[in-house]
Order: structure tokens, then sequence, then C-alpha cells
């Protein structure tokens, strides 16, 4: 997790710091783990859906947040931890695991460099290793 603040982030990469969008970094901030829609939806009760909608839209068109598939197909986001905006040193590993449905961030763990042809320009990486977590697997031992 990042030591830096909301304001400091949507600052830093352009963004006015509307309430709406400090609490959407803040909950993402708080997060030991990256969160779909509905998991922040649930976590911003005072807000409306489609406000949650529109702030993630601005802070993935600047680049502050990123979003992955978690494995099951559902879009999950995380604040980049980069110097203002997401780059492709930013993005990670993850792992999904497929008895308790969590999401794993592994910050620590990068992406496996692809070389791609000259005129190709990656914008983002999804990375998932699926399997069991570590408090799962002991379950089935």
């Amino acid at each position: 997790m990042t030591s830096k603040q909301p304001v400091e982030i949507l600052e830093k990469g352009g963004v006015r710091p509307t309430a709406n969008r400090i609490l959407v970094i803040r909950a993402l901030l708080e997060s030991d783990s990256p969160l779909s829609m509905s998991e922040l939806e649930c976590r911003l009760e005072t807000m409306e859906k489609s406000s949650v909608f529109r702030v993630l839209n601005v802070l993935l068109e600047h680049d502050l947040v990123h979003a992955l598939e978690d494995g099951r197909g559902i879009v999950k986001y995380e604040v980049c931890h980069g110097e203002g905006h997401c780059s492709i040193s930013d993005m990670h590993a993850h792992f999904y695991c497929e008895s308790c449905h969590k999401t794993f961030c592994f910050e620590n763990v990068g992406v496996p460099d692809v070389g791609l042809p000259e005129d190709f320009h990656i914008r983002s990486i999804n990375f998932m290793l699926k399997g069991l977590c570590p408090r799962c697997s002991e379950k089935i031992q």
C-alpha cells in the first residue's frame, strides 16, 4: 500500500479532489486487495452507484487507478503506486484464489517482458495467476 494520501494522489494526477473522488481513492487505499465496483459500492454506502462509476472512469482516464480482471470476469480496481500515473512498471502479478475468491496483489512479482513489434504500445497488462491461497490450501490438507 502507498503512503500517499488521496488528495495528494489526485492533485499529482491533475484531478480536482472532490469529496467523492477522495472517498473512492481512500476506499481503494484502505483495502488489502483490489476492489470491484460492487465491493466499492458496499464500502461507500452513501454514494450512488452512478457516482462511484463516474469517479472510477475519471481515475482510469487519468491513469491513477488500473483495472484488472480477477479470474472470473469481474473487473477490480487498485490505485497505481507510481509518481502521479500508472505505468507499465506499476503493473504486477495478481493471484485469484479459486476457493475463497479473494484477489491478492503480488507487487514484488513483475509481469513478464513480452517482445511486441515496434508499432504496438502497451497501456495495461493483466497478469493473473489462479489457484489456492495458503489459508485455503491449509483447509484441504
